[in-house]
């Protein structure tokens, strides 16, 4: 059987797939199989992968229905032989040494994932990226160490950077979650990573991802389906830290943490700064968007607002945090120089005492790190 087995989805991506394939089939390593899984192209994918499957008794051509990117993977964890597994997009490609270092840093590690560099291609440049910067093998707390200095970075949440064992996947019955379609990859990476103990690190990139536009809103998607994953991502977040960390340890991280949770509220979102817009917790509004309304920049800050109201309240809930108290520490979160108390009061429009007392609970409870400074 062969060492690894490496997985592509296909949908509708004829235009990029031979290259991808190339890159695989020129490897340096070759112990190796391919699966190819068209998840019910309407393109000529199907027949390219076929191609490529008559050419090379490596690859594996598989066609099925429609049922989505993390359906398709998990049909082909399932599948798969190899000991390790790696992950490809259709539309992306890959260095000639890259699946070699991959079995190399797991097998001289004895580790049980492997996190590499890769390049992010837009247009006609190209831009390395990492973010570990040891090569040192890392323990589960050293990974998530790391992960809260950037956690919105691809180079965390996605898999097509990563090497995961089949055996670890297999024993605790880990797969991706099908129900989603944002995300995915980043609450599987955190699943995986609650059941592994060594981490190597290759620094050189080993990945080229073409950069594509697109975010929840530009995707059209519908709204109450943007809150229900948002808010089962930062749910699963701060699980995540408090299964890794004891008590005293996250709390010690709690600022960091809450910052992620504060980002990821608001992504795709404008921060509210029109008249119509109210100050979190005052009440609850619910969001129903009207297509036929007219739609205007106070409009579109209005729901907006809401939006990051309804993400914010479940944090508020978790941490025992007042809606003044999220509204500071997003400011401060925001704002990467020195800030004094009456800078917090002109941009929330709190009084000086309630800024006051927010604050010192908040430096308490390890929230931030450093008392913003009194006027003069």
């Amino acid at each position: 059987m062969p060492k690894v087995s490496i997985i592509i989805p296909v949908y509708n991506a004829e235009k990029a797939l031979r290259k991808c394939i190339d890159s695989i089939l020129n490897q340096e390593y070759k112990d190796f199989e391919l699966l190819l899984m068209d998840d019910g192209s309407k393109d000529s994918s199907p027949s390219i992968i076929d191609e490529y499957a008559e050419k090379d008794a490596r690859v594996r051509a598989v066609h099925k229905k429609n049922s989505g990117v993390s359906d398709t993977r998990n049909m082909a964890i399932d599948m798969a032989t190899g000991a390790y597994l790696q992950f490809l997009d259709a539309d992306d490609w890959i260095t000639p040494d890259a699946t070699k270092l991959f079995v190399r840093a797991i097998e001289a590690a004895d580790a049980d994932m492997v996190i590499a560099d890769f390049y992010r291609v837009v247009g006609e440049h190209l831009s390395q990226k990492g973010d570990i910067d040891t090569d040192r093998i890392l323990s589960r707390k050293d990974y998530a160490d790391y992960m809260l200095s950037n956690p919105a970075d691809y180079y965390y949440g996605v898999i097509w950077n990563k090497f995961y064992k089949k055996e670890l996947l297999d024993r605790y019955k880990l797969r991706m979650d099908a129900e989603l379609s944002y995300c995915e990859d980043f609450i599987f990476n955190m699943e995986y990573l609650l059941h592994a103990e060594r981490i190597a690190v290759v620094k050189s990139p080993i990945y080229y991802y073409v950069k594509t536009e697109g975010s929840l809103v530009s995707q059209n998607m519908n709204l109450t389906k943007i809150v229900n994953m948002k808010t089962n991502v930062m749910q699963y977040y701060d699980r995540f830290y408090r299964n890794v960390f004891d008590e005293e340890e996250y709390d010690l991280r709690r600022a960091q943490i809450a910052g992620f949770l504060i980002d990821f509220a608001k992504d795709d979102f404008v921060i509210p700064g029109t008249p119509i817009s109210k100050k979190l917790g005052t009440e609850t509004v619910s969001v129903q968007y009207h297509p036929d309304e007219c739609d205007t920049v106070f409009s579109g800050n209005y729901y907006r607002d809401k939006l990051l109201e309804y993400y914010l309240k479940p944090i508020s809930i978790q941490n025992d945090l007042k809606a003044e108290d999220l509204r500071i520490l997003l400011y401060m979160h925001q704002t990467a120089n020195p800030v004094t108390e009456m800078m917090v009061v002109d941009y929330t429009k709190l009084p000086l005492i309630t800024v006051v007392t927010s604050l010192q609970k908040l430096k308490s409870r390890y929230f931030i790190k450093k008392y913003p400074s009194c006027p003069g």
